[in-house]
């Protein structure tokens, strides 16, 4: 690890990104580097790994890629395992890797197995990813922030995305007792739920589509992965020192209630 930058948020800090081989992932990883973390990229995707590393390198920072599948408990043992024979100690985790499930559908029409999919990635490989990157910060005796990747399908009911919304409301659950289960040993755990993020999804649908999805919104946009990188960054700092056991939503307001009827997003005249 490289000699500390007191100007930097997170100079000397060890950090892990899962599901960093591309987007929102690729971001928060990117977003720590520069803040001065040295930034552990663990996904499945071996390739996509490399090219993030590459590019954090090119811009200065630095990184190192271990390949991990957060879905499977020996896989993600072995990461931790890694980091701490490797680094000693981790400071900061942001848990992103995310998956499984299928297209939406009614409940009914989904199968049991790809309910247990989602299920399995999203919310088993959170906890499993909790309890041993706790384990190392424990070990280290120097405390941690975590952050995991909740949703806005994880504050309120979405029509067919029964085992995603379950998986994530999940993760709020986890967050929370986490965060008190380890308060006092100076972990703070807190989730991110983003709302519409131009991702590579949403950015293959189409303007048309993201046009839909843009005037739900009562900022009237699409947000961007580096603003929910952004908000990692903050929860992973010593500026959130005070702040844990929370879902903070970047969402442009679409948890916020039920926008005005009949107004000009510029407002209106008296």
């Amino acid at each position: 690890m490289t000699t500390a930058d007191p100007t930097l948020p997170l100079s000397g800090k060890l950090a892990l990104v899962t599901g960093a081989s591309r987007g929102i992932g690729a971001e928060i990883a990117a977003e720590l580097a520069a803040a001065g973390a040295h930034v552990v990229l663990a996904s499945r995707d071996n390739a996509g790994l490399s090219r993030q590393v590459s590019a954090i390198a090119s811009a200065g920072g630095n990184a190192v890629a271990m390949p991990a599948d957060v879905g499977n408990e020996d896989s993600v043992k072995a990461l931790l395992d890694q980091i701490r024979d490797r680094f000693g100690r981790l400071d900061a985790a942001v848990n992103n890797a995310a998956g499984g499930g299928r297209i939406p559908a009614p409940l009914a029409e989904w199968a049991s197995e790809e309910f247990d999919s989602a299920i399995s990635v999203n919310l088993r490989g959170v906890f499993l990813c909790l309890k041993y990157e706790i384990e190392l910060m424990l070990a280290s005796g120097n405390g941690g922030a975590i952050v995991n990747m909740s949703s806005t399908a994880g504050e309120q009911g979405v029509a067919g995305m029964s085992g995603y919304v379950a998986s994530k409301f999940g993760v709020g659950g986890l967050t929370r007792v986490a965060a008190l289960d380890y308060a006092s040993q100076g972990i703070r755990v807190n989730a991110i739920a983003p709302g519409p993020i131009l991702t590579e999804r949403l950015a293959g649908a189409g303007q048309s589509a993201q046009d839909r999805v843009a005037a739900a919104v009562p900022l009237g946009r699409i947000g961007s992965p580096a603003e929910v990188a952004a908000a990692a960054l903050w929860l992973c700092s010593e500026q959130s020192s005070f702040v844990t056991g929370t879902v903070l939503a970047v969402d442009g307001g679409r948890l916020a209630g039920t926008p005005a009827f009949n107004t000009s997003r510029k407002g209106t005249q008296p």
